[in-house]
């Protein structure tokens, strides 16, 4: 089968999780071992290329990774890391490994939305600034906001031209932050 899509996917898998009190990436997630081995599967398919963007490998499975030597935990610092190891593409589809619910159509409606923009982003009753497509012009606004230790995503999108794509269904986006968020997206997906 051909991928349904013709830009790489990157599972950003490098956080603290401390919220959480553990690794989420790390955590069982319906029928796999790990919520990145369920994200990793779920849309391989669908992708030319799909990544993981991590600090170390500590997956039990065999994966394309995209390794970043700093030890500042940050999504700006994963976006350099991706811009500057991801060489033949021009944009990127981003996803946290914790949001594990969003269906294909979503993705591909972002997909679809992000021609011309920079950044093309979901939006709930918030904006979900890490899913998304991201194209690499943004390069040199993001070693900017690197050199000046400015790691806030939000700053990154209101410099750069972005795109917000409006979605109805909450779940769908659900972020799995703490405990009871994790017990809600496992008895959603069962």
């Amino acid at each position: 089968m051909k991928p349904q899509f013709d830009i790489p996917c990157i599972i950003l898998c490098g956080g603290k999780s401390s919220r959480m009190k553990e690794d989420k990436s790390l955590l069982p997630f319906a029928n796999e071992t790990s919520l990145a081995k369920y994200q990793y599967n779920r849309l391989k398919p669908y992708f030319k290329e799909i990544y993981l963007s991590c600090k170390n490998n500590k997956f039990d499975f065999e994966a394309n990774l995209l390794l970043e030597d700093s030890s500042i935990y940050s999504p700006i610092v994963g976006l350099a890391n991706i811009i500057n190891k991801t060489n033949n593409y021009d944009k990127f589809f981003l996803i946290t490994v914790d949001t594990p619910l969003i269906k294909i159509e979503s993705i591909k409606e972002l997909i679809n939305q992000s021609e011309n923009y920079d950044i093309t982003v979901a939006q709930t009753k918030r904006v979900h600034n890490l899913c998304g497509v991201f194209s690499k012009d943004i390069k040199k606004v993001v070693d900017s906001m690197l050199l000046e230790d400015m790691h806030k995503i939000s700053f990154l999108l209101d410099s750069v031209k972005t795109r917000i794509v409006k979605f109805n269904n909450e779940d769908e986006f659900i972020n799995l932050n703490h405990p009871e968020d994790y017990k809600k997206a496992l008895s959603i997906i069962s």
